[in-house]
């Protein structure tokens, strides 16, 4: 008897007045009726998707009551095909054994895409309960297939044939990836040490998931309302966004300063109220730091001891060798080097900007010393000064519709791509503030893919801004059309007036927009080659980013956001002028963070107290104490919500020597930044490819030689020895 018709009869039973006592007919209807509804949200996140462009995620429909049966049929669904592959009685093959696993696991694919969205997006104390719940048990599932023997005995053979030597190198990159993806995660282990590694896995997922959930609780939690006359120096946008964040919190008539970069940065930028400044400031950096159940330090230990001891199963000294081994960089000693052929340049930086700071500090306030809550209150200051420019006046040009058609402009120029909204609702949306545009081709007219924009900041979305994929290109099995996505936490205006964002935040803008120009440009066959390589996909981003100040955009796209007029060629030229402006800060607090995540994951943590052991390293590097690290570690998500940025935060820094190397090139064009030449090599080498190429190789194939750290040195003003 299905449950459908066993729902329908206690519900007529009910209904005709049969002789069940009615209290109990009552609770099994209920019981019924809440299976029935995990049955059939269980059946829509698995489902197949429907609609227009190869289907899309129904956004609308799904909800997070069947996440843990769906998640648990989707695992066992993956494990049956690996486990039909790791038992084929014929010899191991590209074909039979790669290609079939390239195959595999599209029903947890599409499950990960809504998993995704509940966990950043739209989180809830419910979901952060089943999160937990799931965590070890999705660790336990990846164990089972890295650790499968099998499996990997077919994978190793096929990786030590004479067949590669005859695939196509794009064939020969996928074998190695597959090859070192098991290779490097515990498959050479006895099987003692394949429970351990596997056990320690289970654990740091929890571990992680946690960490993550605390810093978004500090982040609800501490929210500073003001009253009227404690708005002073707040600009008129600043305080509209303010007071509709604390109308949206039921405190109408207040205004909110949440615990976000988005809000957080402008008031500490132009508030005169410096307690309150102090007060916003420790909100901000104490998020996981508070000693209270949120509190992360004893996580950041056990989570750096565990990864300690599951890299020392597999041999290596440290955390950081394992990790970097396969990356731009190599090795630690590598990434250190770059680090600290920069950081005498920055903090050396930071005193100018200090000496500058405190003159004006000391002459208008009477103040003796710059405190971290000071920094960007008397550099804003400082940039009047020098250069007469009012970061305010800026914003009042950086309009976000218009930006982000700017950034549609620059793809239809480089990328030769086209974008219209799609208003008609055929394509569903998790949120009313989600908007969805068609990615063609300008000249041919082909669907490359669709591009979501989640802009706002809200209750549930954690902070930061980043871009993923629902679904990524590939042509092996089918061509797959690319389902990208954009995701911010600009403060939201009020109904009717433009969002107006900071030329910092309008920057990172284009930064992620960047990551998902690299989504959409994929030519790649297989979907592993989509991958990235932590020390080389920021690159691509951060190279967006100097399109934003090309004539092209300033002229068409910056306007005012009253008068419509373009931003003046003075002001311009002011901002042109003032690119160098506060890069001790900027690179300092960027570069505290990467090395802190270095030296945790290249000591053994053995006893390690993460607090001290932040301070300790601070101060061994001589930090300035006008400045706090960009994520102190308690927070530090990228390094300690996963292992994404483990050990690799300094990848943003790599990337930027690249960056900055690319973007000389381009300068040096006859055509400057939308030269045609340079950007079909920028396409081709890349964007396109992916991970279907060594990055060396790629950049190499793009500049026709390596990237030199004197182009970063440049960009940022530093001295080159």
């Amino acid at each position: 008897m299905n449950k459908q018709f066993i729902s329908a009869f206690l519900v007529s039973s009910i209904l005709m007045g049969c002789s069940t006592s009615e209290d109990t007919v009552s609770a099994q209807a209920s019981t019924v009726v809440e299976k029935s509804a995990v049955e059939q949200s269980k059946a829509l996140l698995l489902a197949e998707w429907q609609g227009p462009f190869q289907g899309v995620p129904a956004f609308d429909k799904v909800t997070i009551d069947g996440i843990i049966p769906a998640m648990e049929q989707a695992m066992a669904s993956n494990l049956a095909e690996i486990n039909v592959i790791a038992n084929n009685p014929a010899a191991p093959t590209f074909e039979n054994t790669i290609v079939e696993m390239e195959k595999t696991g599209s029903e947890l694919n599409r499950l990960y895409a809504y998993y995704g969205i509940w966990r950043a997006n739209k989180s809830t104390p419910e979901f952060r309960k089943l999160q937990a719940e799931l965590a070890p048990k999705m660790s336990a599932f990846y164990s089972k297939i890295s650790q499968n023997d099998k499996l990997f005995q077919r994978i190793a053979a096929v990786y030590n044939s004479k067949e590669v030597k005859a695939l196509s190198p794009e064939k020969q990159r996928l074998v190695l990836l597959t090859y070192n993806s098991f290779a490097r995660n515990g498959a050479t282990l006895n099987a003692a040490d394949k429970k351990r590694y596997a056990e320690i896995n289970q654990r740091l997922a929890q571990l992680h998931t946690k960490f993550g959930n605390n810093v978004l609780a500090d982040e609800e939690n501490y929210v500073v309302y003001l009253t009227k006359e404690q708005l002073g120096g707040l600009p008129e946008s600043i305080v509209t966004v303010a007071a509709a964040a604390a109308k949206e919190r039921g405190q109408e008539g207040k205004y909110a300063i949440t615990n976000t970069r988005s809000s957080m940065d402008p008031f500490l930028t132009y508030s005169t109220e410096r307690k309150l400044r102090k007060q916003v400031w420790e909100n901000y950096y104490s998020r996981g730091d508070n000693g209270d159940e949120f509190d992360n330090n004893a996580l950041i230990a056990e989570i750096l001891q565990l990864r300690h001891e599951r890299v020392g199963l597999l041999g290596y000294k440290n955390y950081a060798s394992w990790r970097l081994e396969d990356r731009m960089a190599k090795s630690p000693e590598n990434a250190i080097k770059l680090m600290e052929a920069v950081w005498p340049a920055a903090i050396a930086r930071v005193d100018e900007e200090v000496a500058d700071m405190l003159a004006i500090g000391k002459k208008q306030d009477g103040i003796e010393n710059i405190e971290p809550w000071d920094y960007r209150f008397y550099a804003e200051k400082v940039r009047k000064d020098k250069y007469n420019l009012d970061s305010d006046e800026v914003k009042q040009y950086l309009q976000l519709n218009n930006l982000r058609e700017a950034m549609f402009y620059v793809a239809g120029r480089l990328f030769n791509f086209s974008f219209s909204e799609i208003t008609d609702g055929s394509v569903p949306v998790f949120h009313e503030d989600v908007r969805v545009w068609e990615v063609k081709d300008k000249t041919s007219g082909e669907h490359i893919g669709l591009w979501y924009l989640d802009p706002f900041a809200r209750k549930g979305k954690r902070s930061g801004a980043w871009a993923t994929t629902y679904r990524s290109h590939t042509t092996f099995n089918g061509k797959k059309n690319v389902l990208s996505s954009n995701n911010s936490n600009f403060s939201k205006g009020v109904e009717g007036q433009p969002t107006l964002i900071s030329w910092s935040d309008a920057e990172t803008y284009f930064h992620e927009f960047g990551h998902a120009l690299h989504f959409l440009a994929s030519k790649v066959e297989y979907p592993t080659l989509n991958s990235g390589v932590r020390d080389y996909t920021e690159f691509q981003s951060q190279l967006l980013e100097r399109w934003l100040s090309t004539d092209e955009v300033i002229d068409n796209y910056l306007v005012h956001y009253k008068t419509g007029k373009p931003m003046p060629a003075d002001l311009v030229a002011k901002i042109k002028q003032a690119a160098t402006f506060n890069q001790g800060f900027k690179t300092t607090e960027y570069l505290a963070s990467a090395l802190v995540d270095m030296k945790f994951h290249t000591v053994d943590p053995t006893g390690i107290d993460a607090d001290k052991f932040e301070r300790e390293t601070l101060d061994a590097l001589k930090m300035p104490k006008q400045i706090v690290m960009r994520h102190r570690s308690p927070h530090f998500g990228h390094v300690f919500s996963g292992e994404g940025y483990s050990s690799s935060y300094y990848g943003y820094m790599w990337a930027e020597v690249l960056t900055s190397d690319a973007a000389e090139a381009f300068a040096e064009a006859p055509g400057g930044f939308y030269d045609e030449e340079v950007a079909q090599k920028l396409v081709d080498h890349l964007f396109s490819v992916r991970n279907a190429v060594d990055p060396a190789d790629a950049y190499r194939a793009f500049r026709g030689r390596d990237a030199k750290v004197e182009a970063l040195m440049r960009d940022r003003g530093f001295p080159i020895k």
